[in-house]
């Protein structure tokens, strides 16, 4: 195994991406799916897997990264766990970022992989009737605050205090299925308009079924790597330009403002640090759990101001052709979504600016590629957030 290298200057690329098969996967466990994205990184980066000593994972497990790393045969002397929901991977790839740039580690490896979808179907998953009651959330748990009653909660507020509208929020939706409509891997390709979403089934006032994710299988991979081993890489570099971490609530009590999320501070910090302002921006990946999430979150990292995200969201600002192509895939509301999203925002952004999207590949003018990507992951409800910015 190669021997860390002691600097501080050290930049940080991601080599290597992949998804494992997503949708409907009936026939894999979410260790398979860990693997198999894990290899499809690998491969995709041309370099070899005795580069890697450094891994990071969450969500399976009693021992999340160790019982991975052995079932992928790795033996790493760096690790990571942190779980703190949808946003972990972007926070995974800051600490990642920051200990190759020191020389703890050479090549850190993020995987991620999970049969939600299939656990439901074959009904293998029992509810845990100890969740919540210990801790602040036991104050909360008996009168029925779900996770979908949270951000419902947080929506109507913006609407309360901004006049933001329904049709505004479905124009997330709307945008995120015209982009999944390109990508042969999402599971919902078939357009949708505002009406569609107002007149579903509703969920959790505001939210009707179309606001919320889907719910599939799946597994995503992300290899970081130190500048020296760019060299060697199979494809053109994706460099970690600056990231950013922040944690809000998790009573909803002690949340100070439903109309901002913690990507508030996570985005200042990771613009700051890549040196770069949101004017810069050219594609925003951004987790999608329900409508309200993107258009808050492109408040927040500074896309438009506090309360304008509703007329932010029209005319098609969001598509591939729109002024901010966001969430290209067709994001958590179209393509997939296995519990934990973050990372394949990841996978969406570097494909994006490596020219490698196919028919969802964004064009600037005169057909040149996007040079500059935000990806920002949220977890719990507004609990937790994780920005990245990437370029080429």
């Amino acid at each position: 195994m190669p021997t860390a290298i002691s600097s501080a200057h050290r930049k940080v690329a991601i080599a290597g991406v992949a998804l494992s098969d997503c949708g409907k996967v009936d026939d894999a466990t979410p260790y398979a799916l860990h693997a198999q994205a894990a290899r499809r990184a690998l491969a995709d980066s041309g370099l070899d897997k005795g580069l890697i000593d450094g891994f990071a994972s969450a969500g399976l497990g009693i021992l999340a990264p160790v019982e991975v790393a052995e079932y992928l045969g790795i033996k790493p002397t760096w690790v990571d766990s942190t779980s703190v929901g949808g946003s972990t991977w972007e926070v995974m790839a800051a600490h990642a970022a920051d200990a190759i740039a020191q020389g703890h580690a050479n090549a850190v490896l993020l995987v991620y992989g999970s049969t939600a979808r299939a656990d439901i179907k074959a009904r293998r998953r029992t509810s845990n009737l100890s969740f919540g009651a210990r801790g602040p959330l036991q104050f909360e748990v008996p009168y029925g605050h779900t996770l979908i009653s949270k951000y419902a909660m947080a929506a109507r507020r913006h609407m309360h205090e901004y006049g933001t509208t329904l049709e505004q929020l479905a124009e997330v939706a709307v945008q995120a299925r015209a982009n999944a409509a390109h990508n042969p891997d999402a599971m919902f390709r078939d357009p949708i308009t505002v009406d569609d979403v107002l007149a579903g089934p509703m969920i959790a006032d505001p939210f009707t079924k179309l606001h919320c994710c889907i719910r599939s299988d799946g597994g995503a991979a992300v290899l970081l790597v130190a500048e020296e081993y760019v060299a060697d890489s199979a494809k053109a570099p994706v460099w970690v330009l600056g990231a950013g971490e922040h944690v809000s609530h998790t009573t909803m009590s002690e949340w100070e403002d439903f109309t901002v999320s913690p990507a508030a501070v996570s985005g200042k910090l990771a613009f700051e640090r890549a040196g770069v302002t949101p004017a810069d921006i050219d594609i925003a990946e951004i987790y999608d759990a329900f409508t309200y999430m993107t258009l808050v979150t492109l408040e927040d990292l500074g896309f438009c101001a506090k309360g304008e995200g509703g007329a932010f969201v029209e005319k098609g600002r969001l598509t591939l052709t729109g002024d901010l192509p966001t969430n290209t895939d067709g994001g958590g509301l179209s393509a997939q979504h296995p519990g934990m999203r973050g990372l394949f925002l990841l996978v969406e952004a570097v494909r994006q600016l490596r020219g490698e999207a196919g028919d969802g590949q964004v064009r600037k003018a005169g057909g040149r590629l996007p040079e500059l990507a935000v990806a920002s992951g949220t977890g719990g409800w507004f609990c937790s957030a994780g920005t990245v910015i990437l370029g080429r």
